[in-house]
């Protein structure tokens, strides 16, 4: 049940994620990290300074850590680095990695063709969506996704409402809004969220 995976998922702050797959560490675009958490997976959505964070993974990398990234950060990172696209499927420790497209559709922050990345996990069957920084897009249509990781705070992603929108797409069992109370966005982003969302799928606002 997705409820008894939400134990696994601890929210770093910004769009920062650490899950644990059976002891296995997963960690995603950590930033301002206030805590050391060892990973055995890294996940970068893309380059951009608040995502693809030097600083924090070297606080989190250890030396047998394998990194899931597209090709742009990937030249900024060194040691076991699997560089992927849009569309691509990769198992690491036994732990199946889908990537998806994230970009925006009204700004120009994230452009389709740069090939930044959402990721998809799959753990006991069930499907976490990190919906990486994006606007809401068609091929969310497609995803079919348990727990979705969703950005909520406008400006360079989704606002409150259009996530709403994109969960209604989705369709999780539970939603968990992100990228909010740094840099842009605030608790009242996933607060509204939350309460427009209300009697169509479980919010979990997760405290750091």
């Amino acid at each position: 049940m997705p409820q008894n995976m939400l134990k696994n998922i601890k929210w770093l702050g910004h769009s920062g994620f650490a899950i644990n797959a059976h002891d296995t560490i997963i960690v995603i675009d950590p930033f301002q990290i206030k805590e050391v958490v060892p990973a055995d997976i890294i996940l970068i959505t893309h380059s951009h300074y608040d995502h693809c964070s030097i600083e924090d993974i070297d606080k989190t990398i250890k030396p047998d850590t394998v990194i899931v990234t597209e090709a742009e950060s990937a030249k900024k990172l060194s040691g076991d680095v699997r560089v992927v696209k849009p569309g691509d499927k990769i198992n690491v420790s036994g732990i199946d990695i889908e990537t998806v497209e994230a970009y925006n559709t009204d700004k120009a922050f994230h452009p389709k063709i740069n090939g930044w990345l959402g990721f998809i996990i799959t753990i006991d069957g069930i499907r976490i969506y990190h919906a990486g920084d994006t606007d809401l897009i068609p091929e969310m249509d497609k995803f079919a996704v348990d727990i979705a990781l969703l950005p909520v705070s406008g400006t360079y992603v989704m606002t409150a409402e259009e996530a709403v929108k994109a969960a209604k797409r989705l369709k999780p069992e539970i939603a968990i809004p992100m990228h909010f109370d740094s840099i842009v966005g605030s608790k009242e982003d996933a607060i509204n969220f939350k309460k427009s969302l209300e009697g169509i799928c479980e919010v979990v606002i997760i405290s750091q």
